[in-house]
């Protein structure tokens, strides 16, 4: 039986009060594998895979392989959320899959390895299906993630300083990405490229997966369905959005907003490396 305050339910008072300085930060965290592998993905990954002997062409099948996977599964993995919840459970999910499949890519051509033969199509396929796993871990992570800012918490001063914090530790991630392979490239320019790339691909996925690990421990598993004092509010279907306007401005605006930073980000690393 839910205790009375007043008029209003416990729960309810409970939902609004603002978040601590200590579950905004926990939860600002969880995105950082996802960060920092996604700035060494589209800023290394196809000057690895050019080096690895993948034609300019097979390199961007690779790349575009993991795309379209991302594409589909972001559609399907925010609907089963909205039905079943457990966030927390789909995030650290996702994010094995992320650290599975991104040390894979990185690594070496698996299929090329139990088959014997090191055929361009064979490594052309096997990089495209760990690209293609890593794309769904990222897409789960990143929408289980990002949809728990409205089950935490209803006041809005807590809201953004969740997103504010999320896109913080985004910068932190980018910064610390070229960090890292600043100093990889410093210490072990006696090596070979490809040896130096996988060393930071490693060192990435170490840091992320520390704190993906203080995300899951600091964060509380938020409810799916929060208390409302506005008993009116329905379920919006998803098709809604198609029919507005501004869901399309806001697309075209991140579209080329990502377009830019990941062209961006491959230009200067094709330019480093010659």
């Amino acid at each position: 039986m839910v205790k009375m305050i007043g008029n209003e339910p416990s729960s309810e008072l409970e939902w609004d009060e603002p978040l601590g300085r200590v579950p905004i930060f926990s939860y600002g965290s969880g995105h950082m594998l996802n960060d920092i592998t996604s700035s060494c993905w589209f800023t290394y990954l196809l000057v690895f895979l050019t080096d690895v002997g993948l034609s300019p062409s097979d390199a961007a099948i690779v790349m575009l392989s993991g795309q379209l996977a991302d594409g589909f599964t972001t559609i399907f993995v925010g609907e089963l959320i909205d039905r079943f919840g457990h966030f927390k459970l789909w995030h650290a999910g996702g994010s094995i899959l992320v650290a599975i499949s991104f040390s894979s890519v990185f690594g070496s051509c698996l299929p090329c390895k139990l088959t014997g033969t090191n055929s361009s199509t064979l490594e052309t396929v096997g990089y495209s299906i760990f690209a293609s796993i890593f794309n769904v871990g990222w897409a789960v992570t990143q929408v289980a993630h990002m949809s728990m800012v409205n089950c935490m918490t209803s006041n809005p001063t807590s809201r953004v300083a969740l997103v504010s914090c999320r896109n913080a530790f985004t910068m932190v991630a980018n910064l610390s990405l070229y960090g890292i392979a600043l100093l990889i490239f410093t210490l072990m320019h006696s090596v070979s490229v490809l040896v130096q790339y996988r060393w930071i691909a490693y060192t990435a996925i170490s840091i992320g997966c520390c704190f993906v690990v203080a995300f899951l421990i600091g964060t509380k598993e938020p409810g799916l369905n929060q208390p409302s004092q506005d008993k009116s509010l329905s379920r919006i279907s998803w098709a809604h959005w198609f029919k507005k306007v501004l869901y399309y401005q806001v697309a075209l605006v991140y579209m080329c907003t990502r377009l830019v930073t990941n062209v961006s980000q491959g230009i200067s690393c094709f330019l480093c490396d010659k």
